[in-house]
């Protein structure tokens, strides 16, 4: 029997979040009886539950502000070691998923090989280039990263561009990787498109179906909002441009209103979250064409959501998203006047070429990226280690 024991996600059960989703998944999906996992939930008590066949233990964390990850992290390895102490676990793995705690990663250095654990990491993404971050936790995040790296026994990116800068930015600490991507759905939604659910949300959005362009994510800087919302502005289209996303409170939103006087061009329209998934797969359906500005990160899962479900993508020409559209997508830069003429350009292409370009898209999902193959690599991975 082999001890999985996984840190660094929010907790199950969960329908939300990237590495939320992925422990979900991982869990949902088991295979091997020869498994067993064990999943760190942040909470507020210290209960221990069963979901998914998993023993999920939570970990009380105070509400310390931006230090709470941390805490929690810590919290959550410190309560693995114990449980693996206490019960006498033989050849057990801890993953750690994000690499907050990399500073701290000494201390446990001993403990770890007293009892014989496997320590993997997820890189994640570039967290240190994120525009959210103050200089001081940028640079915290770039030193505990390289920490990360240097103690893990296994890297384990979900993106092979992640894999490469890995190996090249830390080959002084020769460190041992495995790619194995992000999973995605690839069924269609269970709404039709004469559902109540979906035309009340398109006549609430006073949006009509394959009418609009979309985008799905964190409205952030550096998913590129700017670079979209002006060069959508500057084409021809009569479409609109659907962002679904949070801007409630949101600094960035106001300044963005500023530069791009957004709010004069109707065809820019930001309607909110969509928590109900079926909803959003067949929004994401019945999209015209959907835009991807990421720039910074792995695999991203809105972007495997996308091609799982919408013909038309236009995804910025950054390495980790050209090695998963490939040549189900078109690229656009950030050049001044490209993604408008890009988009000028797309709304003469034919209903034809659109859906071979989406088979494209579905193809590259259903061989690469379906959570029955990403599992199996994992089990895999686990059961054999390295």
């Amino acid at each position: 029997m082999r001890n999985v024991f996984i840190i660094g996600s929010k907790g199950i059960p969960s329908n939300y979040g990237g590495f939320e989703t992925f422990v979900e998944k991982l869990t949902e999906n088991k295979k091997s009886d020869e498994i067993k996992y064990h999943v760190s939930c942040l909470a507020t008590d210290e209960k221990e539950f069963v979901y998914n066949d998993s023993r999920c233990f939570n970990v009380k964390v105070p509400n310390i502000g931006p230090a709470k990850a941390v805490y929690y992290d810590l919290a959550a390895l410190k309560e693995c070691i114990k449980y693996i102490k206490m019960n006498n676990i033989d050849n057990p793995i801890i993953y750690i998923l994000a690499c907050r705690i990399g500073p701290f990663m000494w201390l446990f250095k001993n403990v770890l090989k007293k009892y014989n654990i496997t320590l993997f990491v997820n890189p994640d993404g570039h967290e240190w280039k994120r525009g959210k971050w103050s200089a001081p936790i940028k640079k915290y995040w770039k030193i505990s990263e390289r920490l990360m790296v240097k103690h893990a026994d296994l890297l384990v990116c979900d993106s092979k561009n992640i894999e490469r800068y890995i190996k090249e930015d830390y080959s002084k600490y020769n460190p041992q990787t495995t790619f194995i991507a992000y999973g995605a759905d690839s069924e269609k939604s269970k709404l039709a498109d004469d559902d109540l659910t979906l035309i009340n949300w398109y006549k609430e959005k006073n949006i009509k179906q394959n009418e609009y362009y979309l985008v799905v994510g964190r409205f952030v800087p550096e998913n590129n909002y700017e670079t979209m919302i002006t060069e959508f502005m500057k084409s021809n289209t009569k479409k609109d441009f659907v962002l679904i996303t949070n801007v409630e409170q949101n600094k960035f939103y106001e300044e963005l209103k500023i530069k791009t006087s957004f709010d004069q061009d109707s065809r820019i329209k930001f309607v909110g979250t969509v928590y109900d998934q079926e909803l959003l797969k067949k929004i994401r359906e019945n999209a015209y064409g959907y835009l991807h500005g990421h720039e910074v990160g792995g695999t991203n899962p809105s972007l495997l959501e996308a091609l799982a479900t919408t013909d038309l993508n236009l995804l910025l020409d950054v390495g980790f998203n050209k090695e998963v559209g490939m040549d189900g997508a078109v690229y656009f830069s950030k050049e001044k006047n490209h993604l408008a003429t890009l988009i000028n350009k797309l709304e003469e292409m034919s209903e034809a070429e659109r859906f071979i370009l989406g088979e494209k898209a579905k193809d590259r999902i259903e061989k690469n990226y379906t959570w029955t193959k990403i599992v199996n690599e994992y089990e895999c991975l686990f059961l054999t280690l390295f």
